[in-house]
């Protein structure tokens, strides 16, 4: 039922809300941090069942993908699409749809995470076989995450009238997206219960998608068709490093899914998902000791010290903490982090202003 179902993993970002563990030389995908796996490597592996590795697709960046294939070993070479600069995921999409394309016109392509936590694997699969159904009858299924507080750091998707059901899931129309709003408005989308975040994994038929870039995205659909009018030649990459940094950045969200039409949300209720965007966002993935503390790595003492989290690179290194509570300590050999759990998400504001700066920290 399924052979025409391929997993598209977005792989090519940093995470720099987890700095200075996530850096350029080591995204985010493949950290380590919730057990021996890499969080790239718990995504693809959360497929199984589903999609086979040879129906599985990553997209990322040049500088990146000699670890993830090492990581992911199971997945043909072939299937690492590499784009030669982050263009923003309108461009990453387009550029799998224009593979898959090549491979099997009757394709459903379902986007999705390579960093993510989602504790519900089998309630995740089930959630994918239900979009492929709604796909099939000509939907552009968006993955909602139910709610659980007011989040400014998410963007949100308004559900309206109820299309139906596939395999035991409701969907429904999308009346609009909504970009990461304020605390009040935030609260007030939370209480009306139509609304769910914007997880960023979609799943369409591959024609419906490349005819929405041709009608809203003319010059990428133009560009897009000239880099396939090469792929199946000598002439893809140079063609594709050619046109590439013509691309103009933008997400999928503003280029397509806003003004797309026939698009539906399937809320994904239980599904205990965690973008794990950030320091403070692992109290939320992983399991404390008695007094809620989170170690990762080396050796800590801790004396009257609670609800903290502390994270070291090197086994053999002790750190010792008293008297603290609601910390993130971070030791990376080159760089101390420490902060309050509360200011955590502040960590891009120093990201940002080491890029002014002439150094290796990034």
């Amino acid at each position: 039922m399924y052979e025409n179902y391929y997993a598209v993993i977005m792989a090519g970002g940093t995470g720099t809300r987890l700095w200075p563990l996530s850096r350029k030389a080591r995204p985010k995908q493949m950290l380590r941090l919730l057990d021996e796996r890499s969080l790239f490597q718990i995504s693809v592996q959360r497929l199984q069942g589903l999609f086979p590795p040879e129906r599985i697709l990553v997209v990322t960046v040049r500088d990146q993908a000699d670890d993830l294939r090492e990581q992911s070993p199971s997945i043909p070479k072939e299937n690492f699409l590499l784009e030669p600069m982050p263009r923003g995921t309108a461009s990453v999409i387009g550029l799998a749809g224009i593979a898959l394309k090549q491979r099997d016109s009757q394709a459903v392509m379902a986007v999705l995470t390579s960093d993510h936590f989602i504790g519900n694997e089998d309630g995740f699969r089930n959630l994918l076989a239900a979009a492929y159904h709604g796909a099939q009858d000509g939907l552009l299924v968006t993955l909602g995450i139910t709610p659980s507080f007011p989040a400014t750091g998410y963007g949100y998707i308004q559900q309206g009238d109820k299309i139906g059901e596939y395999l035991g899931r409701e969907i429904f129309h999308v009346l609009s997206f909504k970009e990461k709003p304020g605390e009040g408005q935030a609260r007030e989308m939370l209480e009306t219960g139509d609304h769910a975040w914007n997880s960023g994994m979609f799943v369409w038929r591959i024609d419906q998608i490349l005819d929405e870039f041709a009608r809203q995205m003319p010059e990428l659909n133009n560009q897009l068709r000239e880099i396939a009018g090469a792929w199946d030649s000598s002439a893809r990459v140079e063609t594709l490093e050619r046109v590439w940094p013509q691309i103009k950045p933008e997400t999928i969200d503003y280029g397509i899914m806003e003004g797309a039409e026939k698009v539906a949300v399937i809320p994904a209720e239980n599904l205990r998902w965690n973008d794990v965007g950030s320091w403070d966002s692992l109290f939320e993935v992983l399991p404390g000791d008695a007094q809620g503390n989170i170690v990762i790595g080396g050796q800590h003492i801790g004396l009257d010290t609670s609800q903290s989290l502390v994270y070291m690179d090197e086994e053999h290194r002790l750190i010792v903490t008293i008297g603290v509570n609601n910390l993130v300590v971070v030791d990376t050999g080159d760089v101390l982090l420490v902060c309050h759990k509360d200011q955590a998400q502040r960590v891009r504001q120093v990201v940002s202003q080491l890029k002014t700066e002439d150094n290796n920290f990034i």
